[in-house]
């Protein structure tokens, strides 16, 4: 969403390089493109005169004269006031010291309130709660049959007394005020901790849709009133933000649809008109694609800074901790990793949901967007069905997959034989790599990896080399019983021995003509 804000401040920033001082006219220039650059991504007029303003008058203080690099102080004050801007601290949910908590959802129709009335839920959930999701929009055509559908994909429970409207032909029947009230009941019966009200929206705003929600609200006494918004409706977010603010008073909002390529003007808006902190953001159509919103974060995937603490904890939420420690000894050990493993890896990896929006977390990704947004996500489908196609033994040894094995395997994965070939082609450049790391030689141009052996050790064998396991079963078992053997021989030496052999008990260490007093070190 914001790739053409983040696009202009990159470029912006670029002037600024390689300047030792900043002069009021590189300023004022500066600020000019900025707020140009926010006025172009839909941001409110009063936010945009604001923020020049302050960035000006820090940019023209001591911090940006006496900085080293004042460039980066420069980039380093705009992060400063974005996060300012976008709520300054990450606002987390409160929640009731006398279950449930009560969170109602308010919005205008078509903001993505039923959808994300489950992706709340299933987050709710995932963190140990036990949510209850209350259909109360008792007016949009099958509303409540979407909410029920949603409740079952998140695995949570659903209160709907009322089936509310089937279609756009019949008119609205039930109480919504008294569904919602009920649904507070059930949660207290049923012992939920959390329960979540979905309510009806409008297309626009009118007193009788407001009304409605102030009814709800008066009685069911809500701990969190969230407002949910389309980030992709631009400068309109802003007035009907102060619309529900007055007739609703909410406490929270949520930016649904971040995911659209709309310039994000009501991201950067809302917050600072509202003064309400922006506490989720849906990422996504997924019930997964749903995070807690981090001021200070969003404001470095702005400025292009990446953001590898969201990567890193989405990692620790999907990643298997069995898998990661067996991989860990497995590096430990210097064995050799295998096609098994990198099919395991990548299946790790795919649960943390879509390729593309982990890339673009990283540091710089900006300058190959491009390239990011023709990364076709099936190719990890086609890599996994090419090694499916292997039996085990080659997945264990692919130096065995000759001319014929590579043809079976192209047509059982609906693939060319020059994809299998390219496939084989970089694992066994990936297989290189990770020995060099185990042995501690670490990835080549880079410094070793510490903890993961000596650089300096050779591998045991012929000038130097490890000899490679056999891709036939028989002669592999055949060279692991003589390793055996090797190594039981080699406990059978005596300590401290340089040969294994034991010393005779007769030795006279002067027969050998050693230096005077070196024969000290010679002990029987």
């Amino acid at each position: 969403m914001f790739n053409s804000l983040s696009d202009r401040l990159s470029a912006t920033f670029k002037n600024l390089r390689g300047k030792g001082r900043l002069s009021e006219a590189d300023v004022d220039a500066t600020v000019r493109e900025i707020r140009r650059a926010l006025l172009d991504a839909d941001v409110a007029v009063p936010v945009v005169r604001d923020f020049a303003a302050r960035i000006r008058e820090r940019a023209l203080g001591e911090e940006v004269s006496a900085a080293l690099n004042p460039s980066q102080q420069v980039v380093k004050i705009v992060n400063d006031e974005l996060v300012g801007i976008l709520g300054g601290e990450t606002r987390r949910l409160r929640l009731a010291k006398n279950p449930p908590t009560v969170i109602m959802l308010a919005g205008l129709q078509g903001a993505g309130k039923t959808t994300l009335a489950g992706k709340l839920a299933k987050h709710l959930k995932r963190d140990g709660h036990s949510p209850l999701l209350v259909a109360a929009d008792l007016q949009r055509p099958n509303a409540v049959t979407q909410l029920q559908v949603v409740g079952q994909r998140a695995g949570v429970a659903v209160y709907a007394p009322h089936p509310g409207v089937q279609s756009e032909f019949e008119a609205a029947t039930g109480d919504p005020v008294a569904v919602a009230r009920g649904g507070v009941d059930e949660a207290r019966t049923k012992l939920h901790d959390v329960v979540i009200v979905d309510t009806a929206g409008r297309l626009g705003i009118d007193a009788e849709m407001m009304q409605q929600a102030a009814d709800i609200r008066a009685a069911i006494s809500p701990d969190e009133v969230l407002f949910i918004i389309d980030a992709m409706i631009g400068q309109d977010a802003v007035n009907t933000a102060k619309a529900f603010e007055e007739g609703v008073d909410f406490t929270g909002v949520v930016l649904t649809k971040l995911d659209g390529d709309a310039r994000g003007g009501a991201a950067l808006s809302v917050a600072t008109v509202t003064g309400r902190p922006v506490m989720f953001a849906s990422t996504g159509e997924g019930l997964d694609d749903f995070e807690l919103f981090h001021p200070d974060r969003m404001a470095s995937r702005i400025l292009d800074m990446g953001d590898i603490l969201t990567l890193i904890e989405q990692a620790e939420k999907s990643w298997d901790k069995d898998e990661a420690a067996r991989m860990a000894k497995k590096f430990a050990d210097q064995e050799d990793f295998t096609l098994e493993d990198f099919l395991a890896q990548m299946q790790q990896i795919r649960k943390m949901g879509s390729m593309k929006k982990m890339l673009m977390m990283m540091p710089g990704a900006q300058n190959f967007r491009q390239q990011l947004e023709q990364f076709d996500e099936r190719e990890i489908d086609r890599v996994e069905a090419i090694v499916r196609s292997m039996t085990p033994h080659e997945r264990l040894a692919p130096k065995i997959i000759n001319g014929s094995r590579r043809a079976r395997i192209a047509r059982g994965s609906g693939v060319h034989v020059s994809e299998v070939n390219g496939l084989l082609e970089r694992f066994g450049q990936a297989q290189k790599m990770m020995r060099k790391m185990a042995q501690g030689g670490g990835i080549p141009g880079m410094p070793g990896v510490p903890g993961m052996g000596g650089g300096s050790r050779k591998p045991a064998g012929k000038n130097g080399k490890k000899k490679a396991k056999s891709g036939n079963p028989a002669k592999a078992a055949q060279q692991l019983r003589e390793a055996e053997a090797r190594r039981a021989a080699g406990a059978q030496s005596a300590p401290g021995s340089a040969f294994g052999q034991q010393m005779p008990a007769d030795f006279d260490p002067s027969a050998l003509n050693l230096p005077k007093g070196f024969e000290k070190f010679l002990g029987k």
